[in-house]
């Protein structure tokens, strides 16, 4: 009697690939984003030392007095602490999100050395006073974002259109890079008590490095939640909102959401890899669709923030 069938595994994509079998990397690409939205990356080059050296940083961020890290609170250019209860996932379309999210975290992004008033988001970084921290963050950023530029270019190989003119918006890309911990949630918690609500990313590539603790999972195409535990080695990467755009649709914007019913603190890095605010997000030629109309990645932007972060609410008049 055969068993039951199992679900499909998350994939596994192997960048070791990109010097002997391009054109098949390009394409196990499109296929894994396309149906799962989610998969893993191996031999990314990215040293494990520097990836160490960021959940280091981020222990001693989040070990440092609630006052300390107060000093540093998130600016109107997302730059900073976000404290824990003070960001709520109210655009999700998955569930009735009515409870903030169960995390804290500190975000960098570019550092710019003063504010542009014609960019948004510009501006310096806000940095704690701790021996080695800015440059851990500051060269795992860099290395992060020669690895965005790569994925970029393979997925748009996958797509038929390798020199398409959009890479050209990576070059000075939007990154955050987020230091975030999850306390554990108490396990007789209510179920809407998220560390992360289900939510879809809504830049391009998220590249996420996490501890062993587990509590992430991802939605299949069935719907089901399924986890996402860490593989040594890998980072897990997903499609977010405008790269769902970008593709005409038919690259999965992933649902994915974060439990920590583990009893123990949760860490992980997330780098989002963006094209520069002043995009201009449309489908690219071959596959234009009516249901993604043209809009100014800025914009979407600032909706999103508005919506979801209490320092970027608009002031009360």
């Amino acid at each position: 009697m055969k068993g039951a069938p199992k679900d499909p595994p998350i994939p596994v994509l192997d960048l070791a690939r990109r010097q002997g079998d391009r054109a098949g990397l390009a394409r196990d690409f499109h296929n894994a984003y396309r149906d799962m939205g989610f998969a893993y990356v191996i031999n990314h080059g990215v040293p494990e030392a520097q990836i160490e050296a960021v959940f280091e940083a981020s222990r001693r961020f989040h070990a440092l007095p609630l006052a300390a890290k107060m000093q540093l609170r998130l600016n109107p250019a997302h730059r900073g602490y976000i404290p824990i209860n003070s960001s709520t996932d109210v655009n999700s379309q998955l569930a009735e999100v009515t409870k903030p999210n169960q995390s804290a975290s500190f975000m960098m992004m570019r550092e710019d050395a003063e504010a542009d008033p014609d960019i948004y988001l510009s501006g310096p970084n806000q940095w704690p006073d701790l021996p080695g921290f800015r440059p851990a963050l500051e060269a795992y950023a860099s290395a992060m974002s020669r690895l965005g530029r790569d994925l970029m270019a393979l997925v748009l190989e996958g797509l038929g259109q390798a020199e398409h003119p959009i890479l050209a918006a990576f070059e000075c890309p939007t990154i955050w890079l987020r230091l975030l911990h999850y306390p554990p949630v108490p396990p007789a918690s209510p179920d809407d008590l998220y560390g992360a609500a289900p939510h879809t990313d809504f830049g391009c590539l998220t590249l996420l490095a996490q501890d062993d603790v587990g509590g992430l999972q991802v939605m299949d195409p069935d719907g089901n939640w399924r986890d996402a535990p860490r593989l040594p080695g890998a980072f897990v990467v997903n499609v977010g909102d405008m790269l769902h755009r970008i593709s005409g649709g038919r690259l999965r914007s992933t649902p994915h959401r974060v439990i920590n019913r583990s009893g123990r603190e949760r860490f992980s890095c997330p780098f989002f890899f963006d094209p520069h605010v002043s995009t201009l997000v449309e489908p690219i030629e071959g596959h234009k669709s009516a249901g993604f109309e043209p809009i100014l990645f800025s914009d979407f932007l600032k909706a999103e923030l508005e919506a979801g972060y209490d320092a970027h609410k608009p002031a009360k008049g």
